[in-house]
C-alpha cells in the first residue's frame, strides 16, 4: 500500500512581480516529495530559492510573492495557492517551523516559558501544570542546561545556539505530521547540533515525521538525510538519495559545490571555490589586497609580539532580586579567562554554545564591562575603547546578521558611513566607489547596494556585514561566527580573502565559530572554552590531532562529515573531482 506523503510538491514556480511589470523568478519548475519519517535535505548557495520552497509549503510566502504555477500537498491535502492554507492542517501543529534566525522567531516581552505554554495549551488544550511540565521536558530535550532557570528567562538572557534550541522545542511541542527546518543548526555547537539532529531523526523514525532540512552544511546532510535536492538559480539540478547525489554526483554544479567543503582530517593551502567567479568579483578582489599590502608595507616598522592580550578576564551577570532595590544571584559566563593574540595571526576560539565565546567578543570589542581583568591593545589598556583610532582598529562581524544591519538604511549608506565616519575616503563619491567595491569582493553585484537588508536572504546580509567590517580597513577583526549563514561557495570565497588580507598586511583575526573544520582550515592556534574557562589552548594542528583534554576530544568526535558517503584520507577525493571547474587565479578563489 502506498503511503501518502507528509509533503508532495510538483513543478512549483514562485515569481515576485518588479516594478516594470516584469517578474522575478525565484524557484522554477521545482518537484519533491518526502514519505512519512523521511528527512528529505534541501541545499545551494545563498538565494538559491531554498528557504522561498519551505516558506511556500508553509503558506509564508511575502507579499508580493506568489505561486505562479505548480502544486503543493501536505499529508494528501491540497494547499490552496491563493490563501497559502490547506483544509485540515493546522500551522504550528500539524507544520512545525524552524526559522533561520532564533531572535525574530521569539518575542522578546515574554518568557521561554510562556512562549512554550501559549502553544501547548491552545494546540493541545493542556492546563497550566501540563503545559509547564512539558514545556521543561522539551527543554531538557533540547539539551539545554539549567532548564528550570531558563525556562523563567527571556531571549535576550540567551545565547544564539539555546535561543536556536528553544525555536526548536517549539517546534516540535505539538507532534507535528511535517518539520520545515531552515538552517536549524545554524548557531548551534557541535555537540549540540548531534543532539539536535539525533532528536530530529529519532521523532521522524518514530512518529512517521517528514522533515523539509534547508541547509548549507553538508556534513549534516550526509550524516542525517535520506535525500537530497541541490538547487541552483532557482532550480533543482540533482536530486536523489543521499548516498548517490554525494557519492558520485552528476552535475557540474553539484560535484563543485561538494568539493568546495572544508576538511576536518587535513588543511589545505586554499580552499576549492565553486565555478568561476565573475571577472569583477575576481578585480575586486585583487584591488582590496592590494590597497591592504600598500597600508601594510606602510606599517612595517611595527614590532612583532602580542597585539592584543586578555588577562584573567571575568564577566558576571547579575539578576533582579525579588523585592525592589534587592540584587539576585550572579551568574559567571567568563571565570578569569587569559590569552594572548600575535600581530598578523588568526586565533580561534571554539567551544559549546552558552560556553562565554561571545561574551569574550564583546569584552574585546568594548561592548560589555568585564566584572574583573583587563584588555590590552598594543599595551595600551582598552577594556572599554573610547578613542577613535582604537575604535576603528578593532572591527566585528556579529553573529546575527539579521540583527547587525540597521534595516532603514540602504546597503551603500551602511557601507559608506564607516569610511566617512574614520575619513578613509575624501568625498561621498570616493567612498561610494569603495563600497562598489567592498560589495563586489563578498560576491554581491554593486546595484544591491541600492536595496534595503530585508531584499536578502540570512547568507546574503552576513557578506555584507564582513563588507561592513574591512570598511574601517581593522587591524584586529573579530570574527564571530562569520560564515554560520554562508553556504559553502561563498564561504570558501570568503575565508580565503581574509587570508589573504592577513597575508597582505597582518591583519589579526580573532575567529570564534562552531565548525571545526574551519577552524582547522584558518586557525593558526586555538582555544577551546567550556563553561567559562579556557580548558585547552595551543597549536591548532596539534590540538586537531592529538587532543589533551577530554572535552576537546569529545568536540571532534562529534564533527558531521561528508566521511560517510567518501573517503576523508589524504588522497581521496569525490568522484568526478579532478574535472569540477575551479578557477586558477589566486584572487578568484
Amino acid at each position: 500500500m502506498t503511503r501518502i506523503p507528509a509533503l508532495e510538491i510538483r513543478d512549483l514556480t514562485v515569481e515576485y512581480p518588479l516594478v516594470d511589470g516584469g517578474a522575478f523568478t525565484a524557484v522554477e519548475g521545482v518537484s519533491l516529495s518526502i514519505a512519512p519519517g523521511e528527512i528529505h535535505a534541501l541545499v545551494g548557495e545563498s538565494g538559491a530559492g531554498k528557504t522561498t520552497i519551505g516558506n511556500a509549503a508553509m503558506g509564508l510566502l511575502e507579499v508580493p510573492g506568489r505561486i505562479a504555477a505548480g502544486t503543493i500537498s501536505i499529508a494528501g491535502l491540497p494547499l490552496d495557492p491563493t490563501t497559502g492554507r490547506t483544509a485540515g492542517i493546522i500551522p504550528g501543529r500539524d507544520i512545525g517551523a524552524i526559522f533561520q534566525d532564533p531572535m525574530t522567531s521569539l518575542n522578546p516581552l515574554f518568557t521561554v516559558e510562556s512562549q512554550l505554554c501559549e502553544t501547548l495549551r491552545f494546540h493541545l488544550g493542556l492546563d497550566r501544570a501540563a503545559a509547564h511540565a512539558r514545556a521543561l521536558e522539551l527543554l531538557k530535550a533540547v539539551g539545554i542546561p539549567e532548564p528550570e532557570r531558563r525556562l523563567r528567562s527571556y531571549p535576550h538572557q540567551l545565547s544564539g545556539g539555546q535561543r536556536q534550541r528553544v525555536v526548536i522545542a517549539a517546534a516540535l511541542s505539538c507532534d507535528p505530521k511535517l518539520l520545515v527546518a531552515d538552517e536549524p543548526t545554524t548557531a548551534l555547537d557541535v555537540s549540540v547540533q548531534a543532539q539536535i539532529l539525533a532528536l530530529i531523526q529519532k521523532l521522524a523514525r518514530e512518529r512517521d515525521l517528514g522533515v523539509l532540512l534547508v541547509t548549507h552544511n553538508m556534513g549534516v546532510v550526509a550524516e542525517v538525510a535520506d535525500r537530497v535536492t541541490i538547487m541552483y538559480r532557482g532550480k533543482a539540478v540533482e536530486s536523489g538519495p543521499v548516498t548517490a547525489v554525494l557519492g558520485a554526483p552528476r552535475h557540474d554544479y553539484a560535484r563543485s559545490l561538494i568539493g568546495a567543503v572544508p576538511r576536518v582530517d587535513r588543511v589545505l593551502a586554499r580552499l576549492p571555490v565553486v565555478g568561476h567567479e565573475s571577472p569583477a568579483a575576481a578585480e575586486a578582489r585583487g584591488k582590496l589586497r592590494s590597497q591592504a599590502q600598500d597600508r601594510g608595507s606602510a606599517r612595517s616598522g611595527i614590532a612583532k609580539g602580542p597585539l592584543l592580550s586578555v588577562e584573567n578576564l571575568v564577566v558576571e551577570y547579575r539578576s533582579g532580586g525579588l523585592l525592589p532595590g534587592t540584587r539576585g544571584n550572579a551568574f559567571r559566563a567568563v571565570d578569569g579567562i587569559s590569552l594572548s593574540i600575535n600581530e598578523g595571526e588568526i586565533f580561534g576560539l571554539v567551544g559549546e554554545s552558552g560556553c562565554g565565546k561571545t561574551t569574550v567578543a564583546n569584552v574585546i570589542a568594548g561592548l560589555v564591562r568585564p566584572t574583573a581583568g583587563r584588555v590590552l591593545f598594543r599595551g595600551q589598556d582598552a577594556t572599554i575603547k573610547a578613542e577613535s583610532a582604537a575604535k576603528r582598529a578593532l572591527q566585528m562581524i556579529f553573529q546575527d546578521p539579521y540583527s547587525s544591519l540597521n534595516p532603514r538604511m540602504r546597503i551603500a549608506s551602511i557601507l559608506e558611513e564607516p569610511i566617512l565616519f574614520y575619513r578613509l575616503a575624501a568625498t561621498r563619491p570616493e567612498a561610494a566607489a569603495d563600497a562598489d567595491q567592498l560589495l563586489q569582493a563578498v560576491g554581491l553585484e554593486k546595484s544591491v547596494g541600492e536595496r534595503y537588508p530585508f531584499a536578502f536572504s540570512g547568507g546574503q546580509r552576513q557578506r555584507i556585514s564582513i563588507a561592513r567590517a574591512l570598511a574601517a580597513q581593522p587591524t584586529l577583526m573579530i570574527c564571530d561566527e562569520p560564515t554560520s549563514s554562508l553556504d559553502v561557495s561563498v564561504q570558501a570565497q570568503i575565508l580565503n580573502l581574509l587570508k589573504d588580507l592577513r597575508d597582505a598586511t597582518n591583519l589579526t583575526l580573532l575567529f570564534i565559530s562552531h565548525d571545526l573544520a574551519v577552524v582547522r582550515q584558518m586557525c593558526d592556534r586555538l582555544a577551546v572554552m567550556q563553561a567559562g574557562k579556557i580548558v585547552e589552548a595551543g597549536n591548532c594542528e596539534t590540538l586537531f590531532r592529538a587532543p589533551q583534554h577530554g572535552y576537546t576530544r569529545q568536540l571532534l568526535s562529534l564533527v558531521p562529515s561528508v566521511d560517510r558517503i567518501w573517503r576523508s584520507d589524504a588522497t581521496s577525493t569525490p568522484q568526478g573531482q579532478e574535472t569540477w571547474p575551479t578557477s586558477s587565479s589566486p584572487m578568484a578563489s
